[in-house]
């Protein structure tokens, strides 16, 4: 069995319910999975691990610059490596936005990095309103409304097809 290095961003949470929730199926298949922040992952560890996993958020229509750096610093080794990585956003809700060759975020970040990981997964995310402080609560709601999305203040959506979740789990395990 192999050693995982599971590496995420997360802007409210969700990100890293999606990646724990891996991270569990992963070692029920017998695979030891160190999951961390991706401001907390030394260089060692990438190199000590078999694959490595990279899971990030979107807000506003960009991933975390402390994401983006990580994969800038370390691309050749995750180059030389099976690797893996996802995206986690609410335009994924849509039908027509929800897969590596359709959401408009993955794609715009691997072109930009010139990066094309083993595997690639799109997650719709989750949206409550309630968690979000009044200025992005207002913007968020704002466009939704654009996008014809949910608006209702009392909003607590999940997007994500966990089913999805598993079966992109199960494709690291057989990378």
């Amino acid at each position: 069995m192999a050693t995982i290095l599971f590496v995420y961003s997360t802007t409210d949470g969700h990100t890293l319910k999606i990646s724990q929730s891996m991270q569990a199926l992963m070692q029920q298949q017998g695979h030891q999975v160190t999951l961390l922040p991706v401001n907390q992952v030394e260089e060692s560890l990438l190199n000590s691990h078999d694959k490595i996993v990279i899971g990030a958020s979107i807000r506003y229509g960009k991933h975390q610059a402390g994401l983006v750096d990580f994969i800038r610093q370390h691309k050749r080794l995750l180059e030389n490596k099976p690797s893996a990585f996802f995206t986690v956003n609410l335009v994924a809700r849509k039908a027509e936005k929800c897969t590596p060759d359709t959401n408009p975020y993955i794609i715009k970040l691997l072109t930009e990095l010139d990066w094309q990981p083993s595997l690639k997964g799109v997650f719709g995310g989750r949206l409550n309103y309630q968690q979000y402080g009044f200025l992005d609560r207002n913007m968020i709601r704002f466009i939704m409304w654009v996008t014809k999305g949910p608006t209702d203040p009392k909003t607590d959506q999940d997007f994500t097809d966990w089913q999805k979740v598993d079966e992109f789990a199960q494709g690291v395990c057989q990378l």
